[in-house]
């Protein structure tokens, strides 16, 4: 079952094609312990099929789509699904929207992310934290880490 997404309304599902279709990918800092255990936890499979856990810090295709449509990595997670890139506080709304009610963290998210307004407000605060969890670890930002 795949979603159709539209801006700001409910997702429907629909059976997708397997017509060799690109798998989802979702690009996230993979030295970040809050942005790896959200990946890892977060379940998309039974709705979307196959993921690809993508770290933003590789050489991956994604990754460099995602850099050349100027979306800066050090300040928000990308969904590649249907050839579209979702990013930031859109992509987490989204996944949130898309991910199985199961597990007490998906509900959890789930509930908090439904909104794309409550996300909107969120998220920024999800990357300070983000930003000084890495600085307290002395681990570098993606865009410093290619300096």
């Amino acid at each position: 079952m795949r979603p159709e997404i539209e801006a700001d309304r409910p997702l429907k599902t629909t059976t997708a094609a397997s017509d060799g279709e690109e798998p989802v990918a979702i690009v996230y800092d993979g030295q970040c312990p809050f942005c790896s255990a959200y990946v890892r936890m977060v379940r998309l499979r039974d709705v979307v099929g196959a993921v690809r856990l993508v770290d933003a810090r590789s050489a991956d295709p994604v990754v460099a789509e995602a850099v050349a449509a100027g979306l800066d990595l050090d300040r928000g997670m990308v969904l590649k699904m249907d050839g579209r890139l979702y990013y930031g506080d859109e992509c987490v709304h989204i996944l949130s929207l898309l991910s199985t009610p199961s597990g007490f963290f998906n509900r959890a998210m789930r509930f908090l992310f439904r909104s794309r307004r409550i996300t909107r407000v969120v998220y920024p605060m999800m990357v300070a934290g983000r930003n000084a969890t890495l600085w307290l670890l002395g681990r570098r930002k993606i865009a410093s880490a290619d300096a």
